[in-house]
């Protein structure tokens, strides 16, 4: 039996889980929450995480939360080999670090964006924001200056969390190639890896609902 995921298509997270899936070519029984409808706060999904949050997996009875846990495990569980989680400590670590970046310091910087759009706070980014978005790109760039991935001299499962989240980022505020070179030609190597040629249809459904907020906002 497939492992089940649930998922908002939109979701930067759930979609850092479905690459990862790709890449093991593991089938899993996707099951799309409706936000805007509260299914992410039914009794029966918040018995499985009670924060309510997506991506949630479920394994057989084995419940994990949050895309950061549950890709290592996919890997560790379903992998044949070590190639993007690194079974050497040190260069566990590194990819780590780099997962760790995203949650921290990437993940949340979306978040301050798109929840004042998702209120109908604003419709149009304003300079507080893209600074704080700046200074992401800032911190990425240097990460990127001297070599092609985000946390090894190989592609990692570094570069899917945050690739995900850095094209969500890109939506707002874009990641251009003269001020960002090493950010952007790494944004699209990602891009042109096979695990990937999926994702561009759930990125392109974030971009189109936040068009929508954009449109609609009461401001």
């Amino acid at each position: 039996m497939a492992p089940i995921l649930y998922s908002i298509k939109a979701s930067p997270a759930v979609r850092s889980v479905l690459i990862a899936a790709k890449f093991l070519n593991l089938p899993l029984e996707v099951r799309e929450l409706d936000y805007f409808a509260g299914e992410h706060l039914k009794p029966e999904f918040l018995q499985l995480n009670p924060l309510h949050t997506v991506p949630t997996l479920d394994d057989g009875g084995e419940v994990i939360c949050d895309s950061h846990a549950i890709t290592p495990y996919l890997l560790g569980k379903y992998g044949r080999d070590d190639s993007l989680y690194p079974e050497d400590l040190y260069r566990r670590a590194l990819v780590d670090q780099k997962m760790a970046f995203d949650l921290g310091t990437i993940y949340p910087t979306l978040g301050a964006v798109d929840l004042p759009y998702i209120r109908g706070e604003i419709k149009s980014l304003p300079p507080k924001l893209a600074k704080q978005i700046e200074r992401v790109f800032d911190f990425l760039e240097a990460f990127l200056k001297n070599s092609d991935w985000i946390a090894l001299s190989t592609f990692s499962l570094a570069d899917i969390h945050c690739y995900t989240s850095i094209s969500s980022l890109n939506f707002h505020l874009k990641l251009a190639e003269n001020a960002w070179p090493h950010s952007y030609r790494w944004m699209r190597r990602c891009q042109s890896l096979p695990i990937f040629s999926d994702d561009a249809e759930a990125l392109k459904t974030f971009e189109e609902l936040f068009r929508s907020f954009q449109s609609c906002s009461n401001l």
